[in-house]
């Protein structure tokens, strides 16, 4: 993938980095894997707004995600690379043998028409689903479960990948892209390869507008505020307002957040480098 700078023939076009979009094979979706997807504007059930600077933005539709993986054995087809508006990877159509289709977050250098297969027998190829003690020792991976058959929560979004370290009896010692060493249990799957549209991280959307169509609305910063609205508001002229802290008064930098008896800690080796 790559992407491409605009003539500065308009102040919106003048700092503008968008993606090419060449990999993408089909404009329509598969339609037995989308469902409406309602907009909340950061409002819950009651209508009280819970999360500010949301709302607005194109309606999107939900794409369906195989995250699982657990059709061990049964080899699929990738028919299409799929945009999909609620993240920042592409997708990929695959066609089943036995005539079902999935989604799954496309890796970087999947072809159309290439075959992927899922499970302890598949080859470690881009694409390929397998547990963690299958996969060599030094292997790119994304889409990593913490529990076996939970589905992947981790290394999803466009570009990222992780590294399988080492082993360590049961347990994968794997590295994060934050850096974080961390054991995973080795019946866990994972998937070959970095995930695609590597240089995602490289766009501008170079005007306001742009923040919109996505539903982010103007940010507030808490020193511009007033005193009974912000604890970092007020003063005479402008005011640094003293040490970071949220709208409740809760420090924002370096004030350390993770519960310090959480269940998870004893398979973090390393922690991420800040």
């Amino acid at each position: 993938m790559a992407v491409r700078k605009f003539k500065p023939t308009t102040p919106g076009q003048r700092h503008k980095i968008i993606g090419t979009f060449e990999e993408i094979t089909a404009s329509v979706p598969e339609k037995s894997l989308v469902c409406g997807k309602r907009s909340t504007g950061g409002r819950n059930n009651v209508g009280k707004m819970t999360m500010r600077y949301n709302g607005g933005g194109h309606k999107r539709k939900f794409r369906f995600i195989d995250f699982k993986r657990e059709k061990d054995g049964v080899p699929a087809v990738v028919k299409t690379i799929e945009y999909d508006p609620n993240r920042s990877a592409r997708i990929a159509l695959l066609f089943y043998a036995d005539g079902e289709k999935r989604y799954i977050i496309a890796p970087n250098g999947l072809q159309v028409g290439s075959t992927l297969m899922s499970g302890e027998k598949a080859a470690p190829e881009v694409g390929n689903a397998l547990p963690l003690q299958n996969i060599p020792v030094g292997t790119v991976i994304h889409n990593i479960e913490l529990r076996p058959g939970q589905g992947a929560l981790l290394v999803r979004s466009a570009g990222n990948f992780a590294q399988l370290t080492s082993r360590d009896g049961d347990y994968c010692v794997i590295k994060l892209p934050s850096g974080e060493l961390r054991k995973v249990l080795g019946t866990c799957k994972a998937t070959i390869g970095s995930v695609g549209n590597s240089d995602h991280s490289l766009e501008s959307s170079g005007k306001a507008g742009r923040s919109r169509w996505l539903g982010r609305r103007p940010h507030n910063r808490g020193v511009v505020m007033n005193p009974v609205d912000h604890p970092m508001g007020g003063g005479e002229g402008r005011q640094s307002g003293g040490h970071p802290r949220s709208r409740k008064g809760l420090y924002a930098k370096g004030l350390k957040t993770r519960r310090p008896k959480k269940q998870s800690n004893k398979y973090i080796i390393e922690r991420a480098k800040k």
